[in-house]
């Protein structure tokens, strides 16, 4: 057996982003007031000058004093009409072909937990994403107390390989972006999907596997769209 890791944007998923859409999803039902707007702009003042380019991908501010309970039923019914049609199909073949020879799939993004969990079910696997912070069943405006993210996220694998008592190099992961480099790095076999620029030259360096699943058709989206 070995450990699969699968990140979830670019990867699975074509971008947008799933919290991007979900962020779009709030916005349409209302649920997103002055107060949220508010909060994730101050972030945005507050740590940028920690975070840099990756405070967009930090900021859960949006949610500030929404119900947890609530913003999960939300995100359950939202990944089964709005992301389970668009996960790419190569690569779920990948995955199932990865179960039928005994591995183990687990999901690790830097995308909210609540967004992530549903997804993982559906395949099947453990879910490692970002956890925002909450009070009194609320969340609020600080960053995510566990966010897998870039270099952090091959701390997390390397807990994740100890707690199955396995060696990292003997895990397989795929990704999409030049951030996951750390964690290709440190598996045995690396894998990356419709990679980025830098993403692109390391893994020809490296002789990394390099699969480009077929982006859907403006045509297809639509039809997702308009749920016919």
């Amino acid at each position: 057996m070995r450990l699969v890791l699968i990140d979830l944007d670019g990867t699975l998923l074509d971008p947008p982003s799933s919290e991007r859409r979900f962020i779009r999803h709030l916005a349409r039902a209302g649920l997103l007031g002055p107060r949220q707007w508010l909060s994730a702009g101050l972030f945005f003042l507050r740590w940028t000058p920690r975070y840099g380019r990756a405070v967009a991908r930090k900021n859960k501010a949006y949610l500030c004093s929404l119900e947890a309970p609530r913003v999960a039923r939300i995100a359950q019914a939202f990944v089964a009409a709005e992301l389970l049609p668009r996960l790419r199909p190569a690569i779920l073949e990948r995955l199932r072909r990865h179960v039928a020879a005994g591995d183990a799939l687990v999901l690790l993004t830097g995308a909210p937990d609540f967004i992530a969990a549903p997804l993982a079910r559906h395949l099947g696997a453990r879910c490692c994403a970002a956890t925002p912070v909450l009070r009194a069943g609320r969340y609020t405006a600080q960053p995510p107390r566990r966010h897998p993210l870039g270099a952090g996220k091959v701390g997390l694998a390397r807990a994740l390989a100890r707690a199955a008592r396995m060696d990292l190099r003997r895990c397989v992961a795929y990704a999409d972006s030049g951030d996951d480099i750390p964690l290709l790095r440190a598996v045995g076999r690396a894998v990356a999907v419709s990679p980025d620029r830098r993403l692109t030259r390391e893994a020809a360096r490296r002789g990394w596997e390099i699969l480009r699943p077929e982006p859907r058709t403006g045509w297809e989206e639509r039809m997702l769209e308009t749920d016919v």
